[in-house]
C-alpha cells in the first residue's frame, strides 16, 4: 500500500505534461508499480486467490514486467493514465482486504 500512496504523493500536484517531462519523477513513479505487481506476484504464490481479490491484479503484474524488461514500448502516458485511474482503485480494494483478514 505504501507504494501505490508515494505514487499518489509523487503526482499529487503534477500533471500529465509535468510527468512526461520530468525524467527523475518517471523513475521514481515507474518504480513504484514494479514493487506493487512483484507484491501481487508473491501475494498469488503464497496465498492462492488473494491477489484475484485485486481487480486488474493480472494487469498490474504484467505492467511490472513491462517495466522491469524495459520494453520499449511502454508509453508515458500510458502509464500516467493507468497510475491516475487504477491507483485509488487499488488503494481502496487493498484497504478492504486488510480490513477484512486483519484483527
Amino acid at each position: 500500500m505504501q507504494a501505490a500512496r508515494d505514487i499518489q504523493s509523487f503526482t499529487a500536484t503534477k500533471n500529465e505534461n509535468d510527468y512526461v517531462q520530468d525524467a527523475m519523477l518517471r523513475a521514481a513513479v515507474e518504480r513504484k508499480p514494479e514493487i506493487i505487481g512483484e507484491a501481487l506476484q508473491q501475494a498469488r504464490r503464497f496465498f492462492p486467490g488473494a491477489a484475484d481479490l485485486i481487480s486488474d491484479s493480472q494487469q498490474v503484474i504484467a505492467l511490472r514486467n513491462r517495466l522491469i524488461h524495459g520494453y520499449s514500448t511502454v508509453s508515458d502516458s500510458l502509464i500516467w493514465e493507468i497510475l491516475q485511474k487504477d491507483i485509488p482503485i487499488l488503494l481502496r480494494q487493498t484497504q478492504a482486504l486488510l480490513d477484512e483478514f486483519t484483527p
